[in-house]
């Protein structure tokens, strides 16, 4: 069972990452055009990543919504909804009318798809991590929170590859006419083999001794945010250096290097494809390595690469040489992956057993408003105010110091973690 939970784990958040990346994708590339074709490149490319951002601020909604859901009547219900809403949403995008055939309804209702989508995402990975994790034994918590982040690597690999393949097959002019709606229509198919493998899988030991016991919480969000609103807090902030940078890394770049540096398209796409699959490897072993040295440890290095990494970073892109530029890709998102890897461990034991869902989907989706939304937005006006990416690498390096001093601050594990272990071992196995 504790495979199964892993594989239904990973495959839901690959699915939930899949949708929610092409259209961080299509927004670079394609949506300027299809929704605000009147604007001027940079504010079409401005207005469609302020739709992309509404997705990220609707993602602490989503976790709240189903954090009362998964704390109170399982994780399981409420990885079924999520799933739910991301491919409803994700479907519907591609058969939406463009601002050519609908006027400002195409936007308005690209939006509303968006914070349908935000819901879902936001609502997901609370539940994702703690199926898997809450089947694993305490000594394998990193490692096994480790395996949905799996979800992220090979969801930027699939649509990327979408992506990739049908602008192959259609040819670039018929892509931006209707060829991008293709890739959206795919995540059907996604979601019923997603559909299929979670409804195989049986609810947490951790939670089903919660309910055996009959202390699960009436009111968890309420409960969590009035007794543990510095863990909520710390958990939100000590994303800051891993989720700003990453959007930069996989959206903003597109634009930047398309735009600025008039780079390829399929180029850097195919820089993209390379990275995530490192993933595949990078997120499970700092995850691994985290339950080997420590979280913390771990999670701090990555901060600290981060940092270090910012100003390189755009340096090896505005070379504009092509090694070079899948070098500073690659790099990025493995510097990106040492702290992704422990990320889910570190904030989920910061929580008790029967608030986990909702205190660890409250503070990961909360950097979703103050981190990752923003980041490509704020990029986009960095860049038309100065015309150079030396304060797109100062912000980075900002992000990492708010980041180190939320380590710093963070909770040590919650007592029910250490508490639980040798049950959720005994039923492991």
């Amino acid at each position: 069972m504790r495979t199964k939970a892993a594989v239904a784990s990973t495959i839901g958040t690959t699915i939930e990452w899949y949708d929610f990346f092409l259209y961080g994708t299509a927004a670079a590339l394609v949506f300027p055009h299809v929704f605000f074709p009147d604007s001027s490149p940079l504010a079409g490319t401005l207005l469609s990543f302020s739709t992309q951002f509404v997705g990220f601020a609707a993602r602490p909604i989503g976790a709240a919504i189903f954090g009362q859901v998964g704390d109170r009547i399982g994780r399981k219900a409420a990885l079924i909804a999520t799933l739910s809403l991301m491919g409803t949403a994700t479907a519907l995008m591609g058969v939406l009318p463009g601002y050519a055939t609908i006027g400002v309804w195409a936007p308005i209702l690209l939006t509303l798809l968006r914070i349908v989508q935000g819901i879902g995402v936001g609502g997901e990975w609370g539940g994702s991590v703690l199926m898997s994790m809450e089947w694993g034994t305490r000594k394998r918590h990193g490692f096994m929170a480790s395996l949905p982040q799996l979800g992220v690597p090979i969801g930027l690999l699939l649509s990327t590859l979408a992506i990739r393949l049908v602008t192959n097959v259609t040819g670039a002019a018929a892509f931006d006419a209707w060829g991008w709606r293709i890739p959206f229509l795919i995540s059907v198919v996604l979601v019923g083999i997603g559909f299929y493998v979670r409804l195989a899988v049986l609810e947490t030991p951790a939670f089903a001794r919660v309910r055996q016991q009959k202390a699960v919480v009436k009111q968890p969000v309420l409960e969590v945010i009035r007794t543990q609103p510095r863990a909520i807090l710390t958990s939100a902030l000590v994303r800051m250096a891993e989720q700003a940078p990453f959007y930069l890394f996989i959206t903003f770049v597109l634009a930047y290097g398309t735009e600025e540096l008039g780079l390829q398209r399929n180029q850097l796409l195919d820089d993209v494809l390379v990275a995530a699959a490192i993933g595949f490897i990078s997120v499970p072993f700092f995850g691994y390595l985290s339950d080997v040295i420590g979280r913390r440890r771990v999670y701090g290095i990555g901060i600290v690469a981060m940092a270090v990494f910012a100003f390189p970073y755009y340096g090896l892109l505005n070379t504009r040489d092509s090694g070079l530029v899948l070098l500073a890709i690659v790099l990025s998102l493995l510097v990106h992956d040492i702290m992704y890897g422990p990320q889910a461990a570190l904030i989920s034991e910061t929580f008790g057993t029967g608030v986990r869902y909702s205190g660890a989907g409250l503070g990961y989706q909360l950097a979703s408003v103050v981190a990752g939304g923003p980041a490509p937005l704020i990029a986009a006006a960095i860049l038309a105010g100065t015309g150079a990416s030396t304060w797109i690498s100062l912000y980075i390096i900002g992000c990492a110091v708010v980041s180190f001093i939320a380590l710093l601050l963070m909770p040590q594990p919650h007592a029910s973690v250490a508490d639980a272990a040798p049950a959720e071992e005994e039923m492991a196995h």
